[in-house]
């Protein structure tokens, strides 16, 4: 597998690529953020290791936010010292699909790599999901429901395409933490709440038979609301 690995801290990035190298893999490596976001919007990855903090005029979090605005699905790891819950939130939510705090084990690096590459393959099988009137395009990034575009951001994106990947099936909150945000929080986090709920108003649950259905005490289901 290729892999890009954008860090600034030459001991970080010297051990990661001689990981990467044993397991037989290749790579390349841009210590700013100006040279990593070149690098991201115009090679062709598995994956992509992504620190935050990066000199040259744009930091981790704005790379993210830029290859998702643009379209591009790459597989990201943020890699990253700064720890609390609030920052991993944050990374997580502008479109990195998972978040490895440093000081980490190799191992782990490999085997969350593997996961992503792994999950982004799975996908790549079905990219246009369609339940009822409402239509996904993975490969486009985009939704509409009866024929009227929808503006969804990343995260709300992939909890969408979570959902209607198990149509008409309960998905736990435990499943959608793991899935959706790649990440064990706690359990009695709201954040979850609150996505479903701007998805409700996106998606126009307010005017239309619902979809999106809360099924007490188990978790959320996304039904096909027309049958």
């Amino acid at each position: 597998m290729n892999f890009l690995i954008v860090e600034d801290n030459k001991r970080v990035a010297h051990f990661v690529k001689k990981g990467l190298k044993e397991a037989g893999h290749t790579f390349e490596h841009a210590d700013n953020g100006r040279d990593g976001m070149l690098l991201a919007s115009s090679g062709n990855y598995d994956a992509i290791i992504m620190d935050r903090m990066l000199p040259g005029g744009i930091d981790g979090v704005g790379i993210i936010d830029a290859l998702r605005k643009t379209g591009n699905s790459v597989p990201i790891l943020i890699l990253s010292a700064m720890a609390s819950v609030d920052d991993r939130i944050h990374g997580l939510q502008a479109g990195g699909d998972d978040y490895l705090v440093k000081p980490f084990a190799l191992g782990e690096l490999l085997a969350r790599l593997d996961a992503l590459v792994r999950r982004s393959r799975e996908r790549e099988v079905q990219t246009y999901l369609v339940v009822g009137d409402l239509q996904l395009d993975i490969l486009a990034r985009q939704v509409s429901r009866s024929g009227q575009s929808l503006s969804l951001l990343p995260t709300e994106f992939r909890l969408l395409e979570y959902l209607m990947r198990h149509v008409n099936q309960v998905v736990t909150r435990a499943m959608l933490l793991q899935h959706v945000w790649n990440y064990d929080f706690d359990p009695q986090t709201n954040v979850i709440d609150v996505h479903i709920s701007k998805l409700r108003q996106k998606i126009g649950d307010d005017t239309k038979p619902s979809m999106l259905k809360t099924i007490r005490n188990s978790g959320y289901m996304l039904t096909d609301a027309t049958r």
